[in-house]
Parts: C-alpha cells; sequence; structure tokens
C-alpha cells in the first residue's frame, strides 16, 4: 500500500517524461513570444503575466497587435473567441477522464492547452499510477514550461539585439507545419478542406463585421 507521497511521486515520475518534448518547444516559442513583446515595446511583466492568466500562445502573439491598436473590445471579444474555440472541444472530450477528479478538475480545465490535451487524452496510464494526479502533473509542467519561457523572453530581450523581423510570424508557421504534416500523412483530406473552408468564413466575417 502506497502513502500518499509515494502516490505522488510515482505520478510525478510517470507523467515528466511525457512533457519532455512539450518542454522544448514551449521553451522556444515562449522565449519567442517573450521577446517579441520586448521589441514591440512591453516590459517583461506582461509576458510573465500574459502567459500565468491566459495561456495559450497563438491568443498571445495576437495580443501584441490588439495591445497596440487603438481600443476595439468587440473586435477583441471575437478574435479570442474563433482563436480559443477548440478548447470547448477539448473540454467536451476530457469530460470522462476528468469525472470525480475533485479539487483536481477546475485547475485541469484552467490548464488545459492543445498539448496538454495531446498528452492527457491519448496516453494509457500505467496500472497503479493516480489518474488525477498523473493528469495534474502533465498540465501542470506544461503550464510552467510556458510561463517560465515567455518570462525568459522577455528578460533576455533588454540583451539580445538582433533583427526581429518576422517573429509575429512563428505561430503563423508553425500551425502551416502541423497543416502540412496532417497534410501528407493522411490519403483524404476531409479535415483540412473543413479547416480552411472554415478559416476562409471567419475572415470574411471578419471583414464584414469591421
Amino acid at each position: 500500500m502506497q502513502t500518499k507521497k509515494q502516490t505522488i511521486a510515482a505520478a510525478f515520475k510517470c507523467a515528466f517524461p511525457y512533457t519532455i518534448p512539450i518542454f522544448a518547444g514551449f521553451w522556444f516559442l515562449g522565449v519567442t513570444n517573450g521577446i517579441y513583446m520586448h521589441v514591440s515595446g512591453f516590459s517583461f511583466w506582461y509576458p510573465m503575466l500574459m502567459s500565468f492568466t491566459i495561456f495559450g500562445g497563438s491568443l498571445e502573439f495576437l495580443a501584441v497587435s490588439m495591445l497596440l491598436a487603438p481600443f476595439a473590445p468587440l473586435q477583441v471579444l471575437l478574435m479570442t473567441v474563433m482563436i480559443q474555440a477548440r478548447h470547448l472541444f477539448y473540454g467536451i472530450s476530457m469530460l470522462d477522464k476528468y469525472k470525480g477528479l475533485g479539487w483536481k478538475k477546475p485547475y485541469l480545465i484552467f490548464g488545459m492547452c492543445d498539448e496538454t490535451f495531446s498528452v492527457n487524452c491519448s496516453v494509457r496510464i500505467p496500472e497503479g499510477i493516480d489518474r488525477g494526479w498523473f493528469y495534474l502533473f502533465v498540465t501542470l509542467l506544461n503550464r510552467v514550461y510556458w510561463i517560465s519561457g515567455c518570462t525568459l523572453g522577455g528578460l533576455l530581450g533588454n540583451f539580445i539585439h538582433f533583427d526581429t523581423s518576422g517573429l509575429d510570424f512563428v505561430m503563423t508557421a508553425m500551425f502551416v507545419v502541423i497543416f502540412m504534416d496532417q497534410w501528407l500523412k493522411q490519403k483524404h483530406h476531409i479535415s483540412q478542406w473543413v479547416g480552411l473552408g472554415a478559416s476562409v468564413v471567419c475572415l470574411l466575417l471578419i471583414q464584414l463585421v469591421f
């Protein structure tokens, strides 16, 4: 019979290896985001606090231009909903997995992101590992990686001087790579065409509204 400390330690040891690849990606993107915000005129605590409260990479990159643009709350709201709407489907998919997890559940919901969803949704947790603590550590570690990366980037912006043209295109480039990878792996491209169609519709709606 394991003690509570042993249960927690075992869950951490099991969850940590799944987050190592995410650490590499989050630190690169997080540092990039922090530097981008610095060169845009924001202090390091902007990316630090935004990464802690928003925790949405694509939205945080876009937030830079929103903060620099004239005040337009309706536009910001619509853009935020469209960008982060996929989390609604993430939440529905995780209803059963997060059921009965008590106090951990609110944090698991708040800390949901693409990479955390990918791990927690598909992983087969070994027998004897507490699933609640496993999900919690995956979520917590990924948040720590992103927040620390953004904060470090904001701090390094004072010391790193190079041509930062194109930094705002990092997230777009990443999604293009993901799209091309899915396109090459699948024989039928229904989901990709649906995604492209939805993007065009959203773009047209934005043009009509604004």
